[in-house]
């Protein structure tokens, strides 16, 4: 059996192994603390106690994290060969913090940073902290699925035209459905600038690890890039990667801003599941992942022979090497990911979800119209006999509530599926700050009266947790019809001041408005 080239899993079991006396934080001991339970223990207290052994904190001889010298700086030097960065940077807050890290250190107040307008919530609150400025360029909308992805080339070039002294362009490619682009032209139009293309790639830790996957941002030329290695790889949750390549970002700048943002306790568990996590990518990954691609095919080709009320949407497919080499900014999509949906439309995709996890089938997300499922790598055709057999009971029971009225609510789900298109627009400087703006009187009004009020809170359904509004941003009637409908199908809206959206803050209209 070879075993996986992971240098701080190796380091931690080492130390572990030694039996050491640990006179230091954290407090459980090594998971010493549980043996003195006077409770009877069970595989989950067993199992907290195993994980315990690893979870150490800054010692002589496991590196610290925000000035690797030993264990971690080799691991993460393994992680960039292998991700194709020239330096990699290993994240215990997620995602979120690599997307506050490099524009923490790219910007300063009042600069400007071109935005795709559907970003994660979390690069507005960059922003914020940053006190920055966002010219907003809207998505493109892709016409099999009516989902947003990214802005074209073209919306990003006339954007810096327009803005050339912007620090940088942050885009987010996939979106949450597995849906982007080869981004070599959008990194050619931004480096025309000598401007950093700065990436969420939350959702593409596994690209460019197959000829049947995406290309990766980093591949395609983009000069930061956060991974959710969580997401897509077997990591634990909150465990990311930021990867830095070229000149145009000074790295140093931004260690220390990671510094500032994350713990100076960083977990061991988190850091040592993505050196693990490499290893098993760059011994078996291509296997594992081909294994994936059959068992996605295998459950899109047993929907569509059974022709039922359930599908998955059948993607346009460019990802293979000899389809993109002529066609660089040809879409992409992930095959790990399946969309499913109600083609009866008696139920949308809250509906759907709620059913599948009555039959214990856990999804990813859901909104107006499709359920998305990851399917994870290494993940065996056996596994989706389950959900083969939750959607044969699902179907029976949507065989029952098909009638007339579901031709409405086909077009009620179209339109709230599309209502949320963007026009083709790029906006004038948005000013961020930490703070609600105090001068300023906030009131709560009911959402059908918000038409033309200034919203003093954000309206982010979650997941995927992309803001449909931001503070200071104008309510529309479209947009009230839209939130109204996503409340009403079951839709969350995260940290909202009225769980229902029944009500909504707003900034007072001042005399003459």
């Amino acid at each position: 059996m070879t075993l996986l080239n992971a240098p701080l899993y190796k380091k931690l079991k080492e130390h572990a192994a030694a039996k050491p006396v640990s006179f230091h934080v954290p407090g459980h001991r090594n998971g010493e603390a549980l043996a003195e339970l006077t409770v009877e223990t069970d595989y989950l207290l067993e199992a907290l106690q195993t994980v315990m052994k690893l979870d150490v904190t800054e010692l002589s001889s496991t590196d610290d994290l925000h000035d690797p010298q030993g264990a971690i700086r080799e691991a993460q030097q393994l992680a960039a060969k292998t991700f194709g960065a020239e330096h990699t940077f290993f994240l215990v807050g997620g995602s979120t913090s690599g997307n506050l890290a490099i524009l923490l250190s790219v910007c300063d107040y009042d600069d400007i940073v071109i935005v795709q307008r559907n970003v994660h919530k979390s690069i507005i609150n960059g922003l914020k902290l940053a006190g920055a400025k966002a010219v907003f360029v809207s998505p493109q909308i892709d016409e099999q699925t009516g989902l947003a992805t990214i802005p074209s080339v073209e919306a990003i070039s006339q954007a810096l035209e327009a803005y050339p002294t912007a620090k940088a362009v942050f885009l987010t490619n996939p979106n949450y459905y597995g849906i982007g682009f080869k981004l070599n032209q959008w990194a050619n139009a931004v480096h025309a600038y000598n401007i950093p293309l700065l990436i969420d790639e939350a959702h593409g830790a596994h690209y460019s690890r197959h000829p049947e996957l995406p290309t990766s941002a980093l591949a395609a030329g983009a000069d930061a890039v956060v991974q959710s290695t969580h997401k897509t790889l077997p990591a634990l949750t909150m465990s990311a990667m930021l990867h830095i390549q070229g000149n145009r970002l000074n790295v140093h700048k931004i260690q220390q801003t990671l510094a500032m943002i994350e713990s100076s306790s960083p977990s061991f568990p988190l850091l040592v599941s993505l050196d693990i996590s490499r290893a098993m990518i760059d011994q078996a990954g291509q296997q594992l992942i081909e294994q994936s691609i059959r068992t996605a095919n295998e459950l899109r080709s047993w929907l569509q022979q059974r022709n039922g009320a359930i599908q998955a949407v059948q993607l346009d497919c460019h990802n293979k090497i000899e389809q993109l080499s002529n066609k660089s900014d040809c879409k992409q999509t992930d095959p790990l990911r399946v969309l499913l949906y109600d083609r009866t439309y008696a139920n949308s995709g809250f509906e759907l979800q709620i059913m599948l996890e009555e039959n214990n089938c856990w999804i990813e997300m859901s909104d107006a119209k499709y359920c998305v499922l990851i399917v994870s790598i290494g993940m065996g055709i056996d596994s989706i006999d389950p959900l083969k057999q939750a959607i044969t009971i699902i179907e029976e029971k949507i065989a029952c509530q098909v009638s007339q009225h579901t031709m409405n609510r086909s077009k009620q789900a179209e339109q709230l599926q599309n209502e949320g298109s963007w026009e083709l627009t790029i906006s004038k400087p948005v000013v961020f700050r930490r703070s609600l703006n105090t001068a300023q009187v906030v009131i709560s009004i009911t959402l059908e009266d918000a038409e033309g009020f200034e919203a003093a809170e954000q309206i982010i359904p979650y997941p995927p947790g992309i803001p449909l509004l931001y503070e200071g941003e104008k309510w529309t009637r479209s947009l009230i019809h839209q939130v109204s409908r996503l409340a009403k199908a079951g839709a969350r809206f995260q940290n909202a001041s009225d769980a229902e959206m029944k009500t909504v803050l707003v900034y007072e209209k001042g005399p003459g408005v």
